[in-house]
C-alpha cells in the first residue's frame, strides 16, 4: 500500500505580520521542505522583524522523514525569533509532543491542539 503525501502553503502578510496556514498530508519528506522553504524565505525577506504566527494542520500527516525533520529544525533555528506563536492541529499523541520539543528551537510558544477552533481562537489572541 503506498500512502500519498503532500504539504500546502498559504502566507498571508498584513504590514509585517504573517499567518502562515500548513496543511500536511502524509509523510513528509525533504522535498516537502525544498517546496516550502523557500516561501516562507522570500515572504520575510527584507522584512524588519517579522512576527509569524502559523496554523499547521497535521490531522492527516504521518510524520517526518529523517532528512525532512532536519529540514523542519533548520528552518525553526533560521527564522525561530520571527516566530510568536504555532498552533499545531493534530490528532496523534506525538504531535503532542512534537509541540513540547518545538518550544525549545523557537523563541514563540508551539502548542498542540485537539480542535481546530480552539488552535484559530489561540492565534487570534494579542
Amino acid at each position: 500500500m503506498t500512502k500519498s503525501h503532500c504539504i500546502q502553503i498559504e502566507i498571508d502578510n498584513n504590514d509585517g505580520k504573517f499567518f502562515v496556514e500548513i496543511k500536511a498530508t502524509g509523510k513528509l519528506t525533504h522535498h516537502d521542505y525544498q517546496m516550502i522553504t523557500p516561501e516562507i524565505d522570500t515572504a520575510l525577506e527584507g522584512v524588519d522583524k517579522p512576527v509569524v504566527d502559523v496554523y499547521f494542520d497535521g490531522t492527516a500527516c504521518d510524520g517526518w522523514d529523517l532528512h525532512a525533520a532536519w529540514d523542519d529544525l533548520k528552518l525553526g533555528l533560521k527564522h525561530g525569533k520571527s516566530f510568536r506563536k504555532v498552533a499545531l492541529y493534530g490528532n496523534k499523541h506525538w504531535q503532542e509532543l512534537g509541540a513540547k520539543v518545538g518550544n525549545w528551537f523557537m523563541s514563540g510558544e508551539v502548542r498542540y491542539f485537539d480542535d481546530a477552533i480552539d488552535a484559530l481562537n489561540w492565534l487570534k489572541e494579542a
